[in-house]
């Protein structure tokens, strides 16, 4: 029972869509990486266009303002709402823990699949004379926007558990403008390419709609149910 006295069942969305969505972001991560590899990490003109528009747009307070965004990106901030996800979409102690367990380790595998295809992929950042953040390692794809979506979809879970509707939604738009604007600045700042934010947009949506799907079973309880209630005895 929620706070409200009614019962709200897990939000897992439809199956059907779950999947769908998953194998259409994860082909075109796959065309769009196959593309980056064929031409060698070297940018599109479209990439190059904005990057360039990016690298003549660097005053204050603008460059600051990224910067600041970007931050909340990355480190501690994705695990917090991870955390608060869990707790927001658990029941009572134990499936609060194992709500916050899932959400948790689906942030962490999500960043382990990213590290991984981006030493595998191997893309070159943008020139470092045109960077005004910090980076490191490869490109493709963007840590921060995989990692921000990744942490917006999450929390966005645990929300749509907790809250009516329309504050849900409200709570949806507000994560999902903060992830975009996340992955915005990472092209602004001049560290990566737009196609390495494109990228890791989509391999956080694949991530999150397979991570979807698995939650009813994650979060099911395995233990054995509770004995029924005896009946109460009326006096005579």
């Amino acid at each position: 029972m929620t706070a409200s006295g009614r019962e709200r069942g897990p939000v897992t969305g439809q199956p059907r869509a779950l999947v769908a969505l998953a194998a259409v972001c994860a082909a075109l991560f796959a065309a769009a990486s196959l593309l980056m590899a064929v031409r060698h990490g070297a940018p599109l003109p479209a990439e190059r266009s904005a990057h360039d528009w990016s690298a003549a747009h660097h005053g204050e307070p603008l460059r600051s303002l990224a910067r600041a965004v970007t931050a909340t990106g990355a480190g501690p901030v994705p695990y917090l709402m991870a955390v608060l996800a869990g707790l927001l979409a658990g029941e009572h102690t134990s499936g609060r823990i194992r709500a916050v367990a899932c959400a948790v380790a689906v942030l962490a595998a999500g960043q382990a699949i990213r590290y991984g295809l981006m030493e595998l992929l191997a893309r070159p950042r943008p020139p470092a004379a045109d960077w005004t953040g910090t980076a490191a390692g490869h490109a493709w794809p963007s840590g921060h926007a995989t990692t921000a979506v990744l942490a917006a979809g999450i929390l966005a879970w645990g929300v749509q558990h907790r809250a009516g509707p329309g504050v849900a939604r409200t709570w949806c738009v507000m994560l999902a403008l903060w992830a975009v604007a996340v992955g915005a600045t990472r092209v602004y700042l001049g560290v990566h390419w737009p196609g390495d934010v494109l990228a890791g947009w989509l391999l956080a949506l694949a991530c999150l709609a397979l991570a979807r799907l698995a939650a009813p079973f994650a979060l099911h309880r395995t233990g054995p149910p509770p004995p029924p209630k005896s009946p109460s005895v009326q006096a005579d």
